[in-house]
């Protein structure tokens, strides 16, 4: 068992890390008026450079697949409709979406623009190289952490060299660039601002970010909000209940919000699971509804909308676990060329549905080592591994199969040398560190917002070889960096 660091030399190193990460906002609120930092590690992990360019060209192939399934409504429906039936949120989102879109028989359009703001998560397995591990198409926060700790780590490595290199995967590579922040503030100012001027409205272009009441994961969102504010955008945070009766409608299909006039861009923080559409001073049968209404309001207007519904079920994992099956000729449908579908298709890991047949061959022939048990659900929480998975799937309802999906396992490259986290200001060794590294990108009705495809910058959490949940906001994880090596 590893034990704390605070008597080592290097707690006069950990103390400013930790004050840095304070000063420039890398931190969760703890209370009405106080935050800690984040977790993060002393100094970055090693990856290859030509990897890392591998990914940073693979993500737009993903943004422009995934743009294209969101907006093919009847796909979404139909696929879709056998998981709605086993998932009741899934089951609402899409009821949602038919409301918006229409029926496969009676399609409706519907004027949001897809503002498609998405991070894909990679893992570098052993054996099979980098796959991905999820879409993250609603609230695909913490891009501006990711700026943050890269920062942290280049000021680490200026002012604390010999802790710097002592604690470094490789000392010897390059910090890997970084510039979520203006990146993505840059795509999103060029969006709202389109938006603005086609609208023929005066004024500066206006952001709406649509939040949880009362969460602890505010300040990567400000660091973002702050970042437009700089480039001329006025920014707007609300609730759903706050929305709920102060939206309407102006010209054109204009999307208007009380005492502020039109709205250009919204940016879902919220929305992925039922108790955001929950209001306490509304009657319970009916705030569910009566939020899930604002929503469908929002998208039936001309605003630049992320996450649409439509890209919230394309995101899901019932249609990750589609691609990683689908034939050549299937994903070329949404404008991808072969040798694109070639490097979607290796990237992908190997999914499997759930069935009577599954379960059964599962309980006679499977290494659950080899497997892990997702749901639909997003962030941590919603996976088991090993031993864990055989019982849940033999407790399975029939009806339940369609809301689950059995993913082949990965087993990251652990880091060459010891890492040493910093949680809640106290330093400890971790010798087994894997890192999840997600690339985001942003894309306007199927464009890419930028030179490089879309790509705007990336995030890293680490976590021990031996903790599951490996979330910075709720889990045993940490936010790091990137050294390219050559």
């Amino acid at each position: 068992m590893t034990t704390p660091y605070s008597s080592n030399p290097l707690q006069a190193v950990v103390d400013d890390a930790c004050e840095w990460a304070l000063a420039h906002g890398m931190v969760l609120k703890s209370g009405p008026d106080s935050a800690r930092h984040c977790a993060f590690s002393l100094a970055p992990i090693a990856i290859q450079a030509s990897l890392f360019e591998r990914l940073k060209a693979a993500v737009p192939l993903f943004a422009r697949l995934i743009h294209g399934i969101s907006e093919d409504s009847a796909f979404l429906q139909t696929v879709l409709d056998p998981m709605s039936k086993a998932d009741p949120f899934f089951g609402h989102l899409l009821e949602l979406h038919r409301r918006i879109h229409g029926s496969a028989e009676k399609p409706r359009h519907a004027p949001r623009r897809p503002l498609l703001m998405m991070r894909t998560d990679f893992m570098d397995d052993r054996e099979q190289g980098p796959r991905v591990i999820e879409f993250n198409g609603i609230a695909a926060g913490m891009g501006p952490f990711g700026q943050r700790v890269h920062e942290l780590h280049h000021y680490l490595n200026a002012h604390w060299p010999d802790a710097f290199t002592q604690w470094a995967d490789a000392p010897e590579g390059a910090l890997a660039e970084n510039r979520a922040i203006e990146q993505m503030a840059l795509a999103v100012a060029q969006v709202a601002k389109r938006v603005r001027d086609q609208s023929g409205e005066a004024g500066p272009a206006r952001f709406l970010m649509v939040v949880q009441e009362q969460e602890d994961n505010v300040y990567d969102q400000r660091l973002l909000t702050e970042a437009l504010q700089a480039l001329g955008v006025r920014t707007l945070r609300r609730t759903f209940r706050e929305l709920h009766g102060a939206l309407g409608s102006g010209p054109d299909q204009r999307l208007m919000l009380e005492g502020e006039g039109g709205i250009d861009a919204v940016y879902l923080r919220a929305g992925y699971q039922y108790s955001d559409y929950c209001a306490m001073d509304l009657d319970e049968q009916r705030c569910c509804q009566a939020l899930t209404d604002t929503r469908v309001f929002i998208e039936r207007h001309n605003v630049a909308v992320n996450a649409t519904v439509g890209q919230q079920l394309a995101t899901s994992k019932t249609l990750q676990m589609w691609i990683s099956q689908a034939s050549d000729q299937q994903l070329q449908q949404w404008g991808l060329s072969a040798d694109e579908v070639n490097e979607v298709k290796a990237l992908m890991v190997p999914m499997l549905p759930i069935s009577a047949e599954r379960i059964a061959w599962f309980g006679q022939s499977a290494d659950p080592a080899q497997w892990v048990l997702k749901n639909q659900g997003e962030g941590g929480g919603h996976c088991l591994f090993g031993p864990a998975i055989l019982p849940r799937l033999q407790q399975m309802a029939t009806e339940e199969y369609d809301a689950w999906a059995l993913m082949w396992r990965l087993h990251p490259h652990e880091r060459e040398r010891p890492a040493l986290a910093i949680r809640g200001a106290v330093a400890q060794p971790v010798a087994n560190l894997v890192s999840e590294l997600g690339l985001f990108t942003v894309h306007f009705d199927g464009e890419a917002m930028n030179e490089n495809g879309g790509y705007c910058g990336y995030l890293i959490r680490s976590k021990p070889a031996t903790a599951n949940e490996g979330g910075v906001h709720s889990g045993e994880g940490m936010l790091d960096s990137l050294t390219l090596l050559d």
